[in-house]
This record gives C-alpha cells, structure tokens and sequence, in this order.
C-alpha cells in the first residue's frame, strides 16, 4: 500500500495536522511533553526534532505542535517525509497496542453526557487535529479535557461554549456549564 501524507492546518497556529490514508491508532494519544513519549518509538523518533514541542495522534492523523522560533514553511516538508516514512516502517504510536472500546461509568446521566461527546464531538474536535476527554459531571457542571491541537487554542474556549455547552444543553437538560480542565 502506498502512503500518501497530506498537511492541514487546524485553528491553533501553532499546530499542523499530518493526514494519512491508513488507520495509525484506534482512540488517541497525546504526548505534550518530550518525557512523556518514553514509551511511544513514533512520538519519540519526532521528538529527536528541535522544532517540536508536542506530539498527538489520532485515528489516521498526527498532530504535531512546533516551537515558537520554527516556521511551517521551513519545517513542513521535512515532517511530512518523516511521518510517511515512519508510517511506512510501521514505526509503533504505543508499545502496548492493546485498545478497548470505551466504557462509561457513572450515573445514567453521566453515561449520556460520555455517549454524547464520544459519538458527536470527539469527530467533530478529531477534524481540528486535537481530542476531547470527559473528566466529571457535578451539580450541573461537565468538565473535559481537550489535547492536541485544542489545548491552548485561542479557538478552544469557543468551541467549548458555544459547540458543546449548547448541544449538551439541549440533550441533557441537567447540564448547566461546560468547563475545560487545565492541563
């Protein structure tokens, strides 16, 4: 199967999405930190870059976040070769591939709010290169986490309130905020 590797940029300027046309991991995982890819030989091998300062992937897409001094055109090209090869050589996301189908926990309310963000958000933030994790349900108020490009976004807080909040709003009535947890 040939790779084909194509960029898209996401609304955080300071991430590009590297598309490609192969399932890399089913879920995501999100290394923000160079310390944090110890056990990730994909993330790690793009860490051994200078420019980058934050990994995350996602079903066929990595999200890679650059340092401040770094340009994309300078730097793009370069990434988009070492993501088809490293896709290429089966270069491992995670040592232990073992994934599961998610499981919700919770109140019968919780269990809805978790159903509704894995099947309506976590694609629609997936698009945007970045992932949504749900954190806790209390008194009215849904906390998530959001990673890769998402985290730090200047779109996020938006995305958060007027794209969530309000269709968590309308399909489960007890929710009355929706706030996102600092990494």
């Amino acid at each position: 199967m040939t790779i084909n590797v194509y960029t898209e940029q996401t609304p955080n300027p300071a991430t590009m999405k590297f598309m490609v046309n192969k399932l890399l991991i089913n879920g995501s995982e999100d290394f923000a930190t160079k310390e944090s890819a110890d056990h990730s030989p994909f993330a790690k091998e793009l860490f051994k870059f200078n420019f980058v300062s934050g990994v995350f992937f996602a079903s066929n897409f990595v999200t890679v976040t650059k340092t401040d001094d770094a340009e994309w055109a300078d730097i793009e090209a370069i990434l988009k070769e070492f993501v088809k090869g490293a896709v290429e050589s089966e270069l491992k996301i995670k040592e232990d591939t073992s994934e599961e189908a998610p499981n919700f926990e919770g109140s019968e309310t919780e269990i809805k709010i978790q159903q509704i963000l894995h099947d309506y958000v976590r694609p629609a933030v997936e698009q945007d290169g970045g992932a949504i994790t749900y954190k806790s349900f209390d008194e009215g108020v849904v906390t998530v986490e959001l990673r890769g490009s998402c985290s730090g976004c200047p779109s996020s807080t938006i995305t958060l309130k007027s794209g969530i909040q309000n269709l968590l709003q309308r399909m489960v009535p007890e929710v009355t905020d929706v706030v996102s947890e600092a990494l």
